[in-house]
């Protein structure tokens, strides 16, 4: 006992210093997302505790951290909008549409976990893997540079006059002090972030950028946005601070939303498509976590996890939300392995609202974008560069294409943009390989060798192998090196098949699989007289018979 306690508690200070660190940066990023999806910044921020918390619990990945994120904001912006047309003025109805569609997102997302849909991640090819990192630094750098102070007044276009544009860019830069007091103190960040690790490793350098940075904004008494203005300026003054009480249950989702088929007409698409994301991301943040910690994590674990997790979030008045890859990075980076370093960062953000909102709200912006800049540069697969020159052509399509769509549109449609074209690549390139190598036998039987994969990409190249007019009364087709992969394939040797019969012709089989076997044997009696049982083959006996492994082997003089 002593023995396990002490395995689980050695990384103990490392997780609790990154879970701190991990809290001070969701408490933006939970706000921002709140404002993106148009509701109050508790509902982000409660989002960020209860989803952080559960996940932390029993996901299936410890260091991994949960909350509320762009991508599901994005979503959420169009639902909450329609929910308030359907209710009248200042009820805020979309809100509890939201709550609504969250509990029906979780269920979603927890049937994907019982029926261990989490597996299916494995199918992603590695260059959308990397596109999907890239284009994920990228969107996290975009988001950032809304940090900084305008810079250009919105009503002039760039596009409309670039003249006009430019010249106001260049006097602000020239007179607007703000920026460059913003732009030098992440730079502070930065540095102390990248010489830190250099001098000790015993403290997380992110949570020591923020303190110091923040002390001196503090107490060098420096006029930059803070916690407190963002929140402030972004909710256009109704919300004053950070301070809030505990999640309460949301009793108000059961009078206010009838449970109907209009209500699940209108939520369900929204569900479906926020359930999606977020186990994309999740799963995908999953993987990225294994990848940096030489660890394995249990995807269908953590689809039970994030399910549970957004049903409670969506009855206490959260948001709803899934991994977030820059938060779990800086958790990484910080050293936080174990299940503690979330469940800190979790309380830690719940300390801040009920307890620590006034000091909150005294850390300046421009420490926190320059942690964030800092996980952009850890990142980015800056390898994407070296390696573009020794990567089949098309994988560096897929990997540009899923970037590009990640930072346009989402991350789903990205993933699944780039799983679609990669597949239809496999499918071309082993469409391809299909070969047919004939040979007449003494008896004047004529055989067809074939070898490659037989499916529905390959089937018009096998059907040309074969001239049924002018071939001899009697043909062999051997599958020994070739394997019949679906129903086309299967479909495909019934047609030829037939036009050898239907010629006068007899056509042997041989060495096809069990199932292949099984599935023409049911579409028609014929087959039973077409296909070889009988096999006297040594390299067909070894594959199906393990006994014949050692005879084999003499046979061969191995």
């Amino acid at each position: 006992m002593t023995e396990f306690i002490r395995r689980r508690t050695a990384n103990a200070k490392n997780d609790i210093l990154s879970g701190l660190t991990v809290a001070l940066a969701l408490v933006p990023e939970a706000v921002a997302f709140a404002f993106v999806a148009g509701v109050d910044p508790l509902v982000g921020l409660y989002a960020a505790f209860m989803i952080g918390l559960i996940t932390s619990i029993f996901g299936g990945r410890p260091g991994m951290i949960s909350g509320a994120t762009g991508a599901l904001a994005v979503v959420m912006v169009a639902l909450v909008a329609k929910g308030n047309a359907m209710g009248a003025e200042g009820e805020q109805l979309g809100l509890y549409y939201l709550f609504a569609t969250v509990i029906l997102m979780g269920f979603i997302q927890m049937l994907a976990g019982v029926f261990k849909l989490g597996k299916f991640v494995r199918l992603i090819p590695h260059p959308v893997m990397m596109g999907f990192v890239n284009g994920l630094a990228i969107v996290i750098f975009l988001a950032q540079l809304k940090m900084f102070p305008t810079l250009v007044p919105e009503d002039i276009s760039f596009w409309g006059d670039m003249g006009t544009w430019f010249r106001e860019l260049f006097n602000s830069l020239a007179t607007n002090g703000k920026f460059w007091i913003m732009l030098g103190l992440i730079g502070v960040t930065m540095s102390i972030m990248f010489g830190l690790p250099k001098l000790t490793k015993k403290v997380p350098e992110a949570l020591v950028a923020i303190l110091v940075v923040s002390a001196i904004v503090i107490f060098g008494d420096i006029d930059v946005a803070t916690v407190k203005s963002f929140i402030v300026e972004g909710s256009g003054g109704k919300v004053e601070g950070l301070k809030g009480g505990l999640p309460e249950f949301q009793t108000d989702i059961f009078s206010k939303v009838p449970f109907n088929l209009e209500t699940i007409v209108f939520i369900g698409p929204y569900a479906l498509i926020l359930a999606a994301i977020g186990l994309i991301e999740s799963l995908m943040t999953l993987n990225l976590i294994d990848d940096l910690t030489e660890t394995r994590g249990n995807t269908n674990r953590e689809c039970l996890a994030q399910g549970g997790a957004n049903i409670v979030t969506g009855l206490f008045g959260g948001m709803g939300g899934c991994a977030m890859i820059g938060q779990s990075i800086i958790n990484i980076k910080g050293g936080g392995r174990g299940r503690l370093s979330g469940i800190v960062a979790a309380l830690a953000l719940l300390a801040f609202i009920l307890f620590a909102s006034g000091l909150i709200e005294q850390v300046p912006i421009a420490a926190l974008v320059g942690v964030m800049f800092m996980v952009v540069i850890g990142t980015f697969a800056w390898s994407s560069f070296r390696i573009m020159n020794k990567i089949p052509r098309t994988d560096l399509f897929v990997l540009i294409l899923v970037s590009g769509l990640t930072v346009l549109f989402d991350l789903a449609i990205a993933v699944i943009a780039g799983v679609i074209v990669s597949a239809l690549v496999f499918s071309w390139e082993n469409a391809k390989r299909i070969r047919a190598r004939k040979r007449m036998r003494e008896d004047g039987t004529k055989i067809y060798e074939i070898w490659g994969p037989l499916f529905f990409g390959s089937i018009t190249a096998f059907n040309e192998k074969f001239d049924v007019k002018n071939d001899p009364d009697h043909v062999e087709i051997d599958f020994v090196e070739s394997r019949v992969s679906d129903h086309s394939a299967i479909e495909a040797i019934f047609a030829l098949v037939n036009k050898y019969k239907d010629a006068g012709k007899s056509v042997k089989l041989k060495h096809l699989s069990e199932d292949c076997k099984i599935l023409l044997y049911k579409s028609s009696p014929m087959f039973r007289d077409v296909i070889v049982e009988a096999i006297d083959d040594p390299r067909y006996h070894l594959a199906e018979n393990p006994e014949a492994f050692t005879k084999g082997l003499g046979e061969y003089n191995l």
